[in-house]
């Protein structure tokens, strides 16, 4: 039996325009630019309550735990969101590992507050997509050298 393995195209000196053409190159980049996007937007979001009051969804437990009102805690997450998001842009190796971390806390938050489980699966999904993007960044996104 004959195992096929697979070179990213980086590594084999492929042209630019071969690796636009990657499949596995076109999702990290899509995931890459969703995992700057969404973070920074929901981030930014937690200072305006657009989209939803944030607050809503912030477990009783960790309210009490937690120095300050429950929003001054969101503008805290906003703030981490935001730097999230700016770390998957400028680095995905290491910024989507941050983003999947950041979600599973949110997950441990909402599955501790009853009613909120279908977010939770939801970002639990998400989590998923930050680990393949952190799988794929591990091919596409060069780790930093000490030069």
């Amino acid at each position: 039996m004959t195992t096929h393995t697979v070179a990213p195209p980086r590594a084999v000196g492929f042209s630019t325009d071969a690796l636009r053409r990657d499949p596995a190159y076109q999702a990290f980049t899509l995931l890459r630019i969703g995992f700057t996007v969404a973070p920074i937007v929901f981030g930014l979001d937690k200072f305006f309550n657009v989209l939803v009051n944030w607050e809503i969804y912030l477990a009783p437990w960790v309210n009490r735990l937690i120095p300050g009102t429950a929003h001054q805690f969101m503008d805290v997450v906003g703030v981490v969101e935001i730097l999230a998001g700016l770390a998957v842009a400028i680095k995905p190796r290491y910024g989507a590992y941050l983003v999947a971390a950041w979600l599973a806390g949110i997950i441990v938050n909402l599955l501790t507050y009853s009613g909120y489980y279908d977010i939770a699966l939801r970002d639990f999904g998400l989590m998923l997509a930050a680990l393949t993007l952190a799988r794929l960044a591990s091919i596409y996104d060069p780790p930093f050298r000490r030069d």
